[in-house]
């Protein structure tokens, strides 16, 4: 199969379900009112509460779901076959996803932008509401542990992509104190900063990693960087958030937008065939690199690019906080997920292009793929070309970057820079997770005060600098004891189960909001896809522990599974029972926007 087929099918379908679905969604299911005053228009405070231009809110809300997920989870996936990736991504982004992530918004902006702990506490009760908040805790330490294990695989024993990605530290920080201390506001001037200083970092690569005095300073085993990357979390957690955060985002959104742009034209411009085939013998289970078959696991390793609970996070933190209109809803939220389901194509066509004993050889451990008695291709051409051992690199990213490159070396002018793309595209995963693990960590840090708060009120001020840092600390030692001790194999899939079940649990609370705002006639079209996820999820759950997390002792990873599951359990079943108490209840009301309603949620 080739490529193009694959990307002109995904561009048709996500048109056609943002112009029928989306919209049919939005104008008669969630009944959008742009009359209506947001939370960003009748709560604006200049700070959280800010009405924003819906171009400039699309890029904040898509830079801030599409991580890293979107990115490794097809290259995982993989492993089964093109064919089970590629509908799970189209079918589900449109039917899933999308509306996942349009409801939630939704949710938030009716509920003056609130997140979804404190939602389904107001909707379905307290003790679902603590369940959630509890949960989502859980889900941010598997999330950072999955996402970081990625980039040790990718950098371990690299002196060239380590110096690339270490690069993308200092020069955030230059960018910060430009535009806050040197220039203030300055945006054009910064940009182009960063922009300069990023080329030299990637022409500078090669001259570090052939000089010996320099390589060995940026030359890391697995356990070492498996260190320094949570240190860096923690610092970047702590540090103003104009210092590093922010421009981190920033040159992480300019790199994702331009990488994937410039990706699908060199898809269109090589056409590349697809060398994995449509369905792998693992479907069945066995994989090397998913233990289980490809249901329910190809629902869970692909999360992001397809549904996606942490963008429930999102979709219920920041952005309700600046929409100015409810009709930006379905631009924003339906609208950025189809772009990240598009992403997700492009990181399954990067992956599929490889040819399967290279793919298996590179995402899996050197003594497993022994054992799978295949002979390697392309490997030694490809580790020549790119200039590092990539082989036994697990996690997704050496594998994505291998494919990305091939593709970007075809382009005209090209050829012979395969060794710079395959960097450029390690740096540009490697900064999106970063990304990921630096905010995650702030927002983890927030929830640990705000639980130690409760036992200590002193932990809720938010400038007392003792609270932060051992916040910060806690929790940054749960999720780098994760990295240390783990393995993408391991970790990924446990991050993909509580990350499908945040999903399923964000559209079963919408579903309970729809009820209530009696539209039990459409509240199907979250349910559905909510039960079919919990089910799916909850089924991938139990075959994990028992079948990969007790049989080989991971009893930590098993109780965070159980833990996790039970969590997500208490909060379905009491919105079953909320739904059928919203069914029964008579008469309907009226509330002060005109909405009907069949009960009166209490603000």
């Amino acid at each position: 199969m080739n490529a193009f087929t694959l990307v002109f099918a995904a561009l048709c379908l996500f048109a056609l379900g943002y112009r029928f679905y989306g919209l049919f969604i939005a104008t008669r299911v969630l009944r959008l009112d742009p009359g209506r005053p947001t939370p960003a228009v009748a709560m604006a405070d200049g700070v959280d509460y800010v009405k924003t231009d819906r171009f400039v809110l699309f890029g904040h809300h898509f830079a801030a779901i599409a991580a890293a997920g979107p990115l490794l989870g097809p290259v995982l996936a993989a492993q089964y076959g093109y064919l089970p990736g590629a509908l799970w991504i189209l079918i589900g982004c449109v039917l899933a996803g999308a509306v996942h992530d349009m409801v939630v918004l939704f949710c938030s902006v009716r509920h003056k932008g609130r997140g979804l702990a404190r939602i389904a506490r107001l909707e379905i009760g307290s003790t679902a509401g603590g369940a959630a908040s509890v949960a989502v805790l859980f889900i941010l330490v598997l999330t950072l542990a999955g996402l970081s294990l990625a980039v040790v695989g990718a950098m371990h024993d690299s002196p060239w992509g380590t110096f690339t990605v270490a690069a993308t530290i200092p020069i955030a920080l230059l960018m910060g104190l430009y535009l806050h201390v040197w220039r203030r506001g300055d945006v054009r001037g910064a940009s182009l900063l960063g922009a300069a200083l990023l080329f030299l970092t990637i022409l500078a690569g090669p001259f570090v990693a052939e000089n010996p005095d320099l390589a060995k300073w940026f030359t890391f085993s697995r356990k070492e960087l498996s260190i320094f990357i949570p240190a860096y979390g923690l610092v970047a957690s702590i540090l103003p958030v104009w210092l590093l955060l922010c421009p981190r985002d920033y040159l992480s959104t300019y790199l994702k937008i331009g990488t994937i742009g410039l990706l699908a034209l060199g898809i269109l411009w090589v056409r590349p065939d697809l060398s994995m085939p449509a369905l792998t013998p693992f479907i069945h289970g066995g994989g090397p690199i998913i233990p289980g078959a490809v249901y329910p696991f190809v629902f869970i390793t692909i999360a992001c690019g397809a549904l996606s609970g942490f963008h429930a996070i999102i979709g219920t933190g920041t952005t309700p906080k600046m929409i100015g209109s409810e009709r930006d809803i379905l631009f924003v939220g339906y609208g950025a997920m189809l772009v990240e389901g598009l992403v997700a194509i492009m990181a399954l066509i990067a992956a599929c292009v490889l040819v399967p004993a290279d793919y298996f050889a590179i995402n899996a451990a050197p003594e497993v793929f022994a054992r799978m008695g295949l002979s390697t291709v392309n490997l030694d051409g490809l580790s020549r070309a790119v200039g590092e051992n990539i082989q036994g690199r697990t996690g997704g990213a050496v594998s994505l970057a291998v494919g990305m490159a091939h593709i970007f070396s075809a382009l005209p002018f090209m050829k012979g820079l395969t060794a710079y793309w395959y960097h450029f595209a390690i740096m540009f995963e490697a900064v999106f997770i970063l990304t990921a693990v630096d905010t995650g960590t702030r927002v983890g840090r927030f929830f640990v005060q705000e639980m130690l708060a409760r036992v200590w009120p002193r932990f809720g001020r938010e400038k007392w600098w003792p609270g932060i840092a051992i916040s910060g600390s806690l929790f940054t030692l749960a999720w780098g004891y994760l990295v240390y001790t783990g393995d993408i194999g391991t970790i990924w899939p446990l991050f993909g189960m509580s990350n499908q079940l945040l999903a399923a649990c964000g559209l079963i609370i919408a579903t309970t909001m729809l009820i209530r705002l009696d539209r039990a006639g459409y509240a199907w079209m979250t349910a559905v896809p909510g039960i079919f996820m919990a089910v799916t999820t909850m089924v991938a759950g139990y075959q994990g522990i028992m079948g990969n997390y007790l049989p080989k002792g991971r009893y930590l990873l098993a109780t965070l599974g159980v833990t996790v599951m039970v969590l997500m359990a208490v909060v379905m079943v009491m919105a079953v029972r909320r739904w059928m108490e919203l069914l029964r209840r008579q008469p309907r009301m009226v509330d002060e926007y005109g909405d009907t309603l069949r009960a009166v949620v209490p603000e």
